[in-house]
């Protein structure tokens, strides 16, 4: 399949991944915080320091801000920092000394955004758009 002469299959896949891993990231983890932050601000984790409601302040934005920007193609690459580090602190810090299972999910979104990083959004994303 050609699209300005250029094989769209690399594209697609890039397409595939940022719905996939910012797609799930914003709806199965970041919205339900976000929803319920209110709830769980006293008591959220605080594995770096900075207190409980600024630690889960941080890891909304980068699940929901962060992962929707991924998920449209804009500004993905910063917009996968926060992202990538929130898998860090969750396999490196909350999860250090448990089962490998308990670190698996992040460690398989932790590998999907270091991809994404390393090949950037692809032709499908917002950034790429031109009115020309």
């Amino acid at each position: 399949m050609l699209l300005n002469s250029q094989p769209i299959s690399e594209d697609l896949g890039y397409l595939l991944m940022r719905l996939g891993f910012g797609g799930t990231m914003l709806w199965q983890h970041g919205w339900p915080k976000l929803m319920k932050f209110g709830e769980r601000m006293d008591s959220f984790a605080d594995p770096i320091g900075l207190g409980s409601p600024v630690s889960l302040a941080l890891i909304v934005f980068a699940e929901v801000i962060c992962a929707a920007l991924v998920v449209l193609g804009l500004w993905t690459r910063v917009s996968l920092i926060p992202l990538i580090i929130a898998m860090g602190v969750i396999i490196f810090v909350v999860d250090r000394g448990q089962p490998f299972g308990e670190s698996e999910m992040a460690l398989v979104y932790l590998l999907g955004y270091l991809s994404l990083l390393l090949t950037g959004s692809g032709r499908f994303a917002v950034d790429r758009i031109s009115f020309k």
